[in-house]
């Protein structure tokens, strides 16, 4: 008897309750660690592109992706961080000069929320 394609390209069957079905596997994938912009982006694609995060994660990419993603957001906040200490003229270190790192931390909260 003549292989499947599927045989072809090294799938396998098995036998569960009497019917023949195909053991299929999700690829693997090298694990990268994921912050918190990774972990929220990942919220949002269980929930609202159902269809790109099936597809992310069957074709072995959705770590890659998220991995991605955080670290361009991690260096997104800090560029915008840097640039609000520039124009609110926070210079100093934060052990010389609370207050004003006090100051500068409460805006940088409200701007956030």
């Amino acid at each position: 008897m003549a292989k499947s394609l599927f045989e072809q390209l090294g799938g396998a069957y098995h036998e569960e309750n009497g019917y023949i079905i195909q053991d299929l596997r999700l690829l693997a994938e090298e694990k990268q660690p994921i912050g918190i912009w990774g972990q929220k982006h990942l919220e949002y694609l269980k929930h609202c592109r159902k269809v790109t995060y099936g597809n992310l994660l069957t074709s072995g990419k959705l770590n890659d992706c998220l991995a991605d993603i955080d670290r361009q957001a991690q260096e997104r906040s800090e560029k915008l961080i840097e640039s609000m200490k520039e124009a609110q003229g926070v210079k100093q270190p934060k052990e010389e000069n609370a207050l004003e790192w006090i100051k500068f931390i409460c805006n940088l909260l409200i701007w956030f929320v």
